[in-house]
């Protein structure tokens, strides 16, 4: 917690000077210290109305005091509506991160699933912005949960998985139509109306109407039986089975809740738990629990606003949304969702009926989560105390760094970061390292860990100069011995930073875990003894390091290896290569083919096939 910069009666004085020059608009107003630093991002719709509440001398919970306290500059500005106010809030304490503002921790995009527009579509998961054309049905609470649906799915539909451009390339059935995932329309083996109809009973499936689909399903396995019709009768049977299968996992699906967000929050000692539940089309695709940011004194409505804000900012509301608590905007927070829907989205906190149920479940699991949450801090709190008390630390570090570099014989080198706080490993300050010095030894762990820690040091004083966002680490935990220390030392010193601790972990002469030898800048390596929590703690550390950092590279080196020689033609784009992969088979026998057969494929020039003709004979 930052000192306070101001008294408490010149916070109320430089909040009383704005009040002459304000009038009842609506608008955003921006609370600042002495270093201009935003402390809170507030909405209003009277701005004069608002800001002499925090002109009051007293009054005030203690976390607005001490924020008056510290404030000594305004910022204003006034919008046409309170919905662009709200809006515009939202987007502003999104961006600035104010510190005694409610703050979404965990905002990651949720996966759908995609139906793809073609001829014969591809069934597949997508995340993110919904670009591509086709039918999206989602969003599901995890990748494990769409990966689910999508393994019965195919087996259910026989819908294909594979990429257009693999489709349009394939000679013969692929492994999926042998494990009878797939009807392989790329070989015709299913024709195009048979293929659409089995999309249509996905989508139709997928947006709710399972029944039908398990119904007509049952009469053609029914129909297939009575003309001895055994083995597409038994493809049924298996087909309805994968269907059961979906619905079982999905655990509860509500009869009458057709399409609902369920959003329950429990607050206790401090700390605050969101659960989200999915309903879509009557089924229930998962839950996500969120941990937002809240100080002292926050009321239950202004955290429950807050996360509505900053949840749907870049993802779509259900046209009805399910609360555990009102908020006090609650007609602007439906405007705003509606608008951006564009259809009516509906905010409820239902007191009875199987709505009511859903919010009640989705508010226990809430307070479950919370308690496990809370007894893990507790114990990770606990292991950062014996971590700053072995390694000499002034306080218990609360951002832990810790570096990896995985390669095989210098090939596809990729420096890991991964970041531990006070509430466990922060998954979302992960950061990879794509080594680039071209004047390394292949396998140099060395010159790589300097590069790494030279470009992460340059990166925290650029975008952290004065220290005051909490991107500088407390701790550093290097993989590695007495060389690797003495590297980053160097590195230290040329980067001019030497507040930073650094500790580097070394396995011992026996490289048995357990046995672990820590190393500090001009000290006597030490260890810890066997059964030492402390230890565990930093075994486990180093464990996530070398998986984050194992990880990367196999997906760097594989995306290597299925890289395609096409891709670096000049002129060649995605429809091209296409073409050429059609007609050749192969990129392989792009490369051999000759001149005449290069200018006889649709859609390639006589130049582009001399360019393409020229690009491989120049490789070769």
């Amino acid at each position: 917690m930052t000192e306070q910069t101001t008294s408490p009666e010149l916070g109320h004085t430089v909040i009383h000077s704005y009040l002459r020059t304000l009038d009842g608009s609506p608008g955003v107003y921006r609370m600042l210290d002495a270093q201009s630093r935003v402390l809170y991002v507030g909405k209003a719709r009277n701005l004069k109305a608002r800001v002499s509440n925090y002109a009051r001398p007293s009054g005030h919970s203690r976390r607005i005091a001490r924020m008056i306290s510290e404030t000594a500059s305004m910022m204003f500005l006034t919008t046409r509506t309170e919905t662009e106010a709200l809006l515009l809030e939202q987007n502003l304490i999104k961006q600035l991160k104010p510190r005694f503002n409610v703050l979404l921790r965990d905002d990651k995009s949720f996966p759908n699933i995609l139906l793809t527009d073609h001829p014969f579509p591809m069934i597949c998961k997508h995340r993110g912005a919904k670009t591509d054309k086709g039918s999206y049905f989602g969003p599901f609470a995890s990748a494990g949960a769409v990966n689910r649906v999508l393994n019965q799915l195919q087996k259910a539909f026989l819908l294909r998985n594979c990429s257009d451009s693999q489709f349009e390339s394939r000679t013969r059935p692929c492994l999926q139509y042998q494990i009878r995932r797939c009807s392989a329309p790329c070989v015709g083996k299913i024709s195009e109306a048979e293929y659409g109809a089995a999309v249509r009973d996905a989508a139709r499936f997928l947006s709710g109407k399972s029944t039908q689909v398990q119904e007509a399903l049952k009469t053609q396995m029914m129909d297939a039986s009575e003309a001895m019709e055994f083995e597409r009768a038994a493809a049924l049977r298996d087909r309805i089975r994968a269907l059961t299968q979906v619905q079982t996992a999905q655990g509860i699906n509500p009869a009458g809740v057709a399409e609902a967000d369920v959003i329950a929050l429990h607050m206790e000692g401090g700390q605050a738990c969101v659960q989200v539940f999915f309903i879509r089309a009557n089924q229930n695709w998962g839950n996500r629990d969120f941990y937002p940011r809240v100080g002292e004194d926050v009321e239950p409505a202004e955290v429950m606003q807050a996360f509505l804000g900053q949840f749907y900012d870049q993802k779509d509301p259900a046209r009805v949304i399910l609360l555990s608590h009102p908020i006090e905007d609650e007609d602007l927070m439906a405007q705003l969702l509606s608008d951006k829907l564009g259809r009516k989205v509906e905010l409820a906190v239902p007191q009875r009926g199987e709505k009511a149920e859903l919010v009640d479940g989705a508010l226990r699991n809430a307070k479950e989560s919370l308690a496990r949450r809370m007894s893990e801090t507790a114990t990770q709190a606990k292991l950062l105390r014996g971590l700053a008390e072995a390694f000499d630390l002034d306080a218990p570090p609360q951002r832990i760094e810790v570096y990896d570099n995985s390669h095989i014989q210098g090939t596809d080198a990729v420096g890991a970061m991964i970041v531990s706080g006070p509430e466990g490993f922060l998954k979302s300050q992960y950061r990879k390292f794509n080594i680039r010095g071209d004047e390394l030894t292949p396998g140099d762990d060395f010159g790589m860990m300097k590069e790494v820690l030279t470009r992460r040091l340059k990166r925290l004083k650029k975008d952290d100069p004065d220290r005051s966002k909490g991107l500088w680490p407390d701790l550093m935990l290097i993989d590695g011995g007495a060389g690797q220390v003495s590297a980053v030392a160097e590195i230290m010193d040329a980067e001019g930073v030497a507040d930073v601790p650094f500790v580097g972990v070394a396995k011992g002469i026996d490289r048995d875990a357990g046995k672990e030898e820590f190393h500090r800048p001009k000290e006597r390596p030490f260890a810890l003894r066997h059964n030492d929590p402390v230890l565990y703690f930093v075994q486990r550390l180093r464990d996530e390091a070398h998986r984050f950092a194992i990880g990367t590279h196999r997906a760097k080196r594989a995306k290597t290896q299925m890289a395609n020689p096409l891709d670096e033609v000049p002129g060649v784009g995605a429809a091209r290569k296409r073409a050429l992969l059609a007609h050749f088979g192969s990129a392989k026998a792009v490369s051999r083919a000759n001149l005449a057969d290069l200018k006889a494929v649709d859609g390639v020039s006589e130049a582009l096939a001399e360019r393409i003709y020229a690009f491989f004979h120049e490789r070769g």
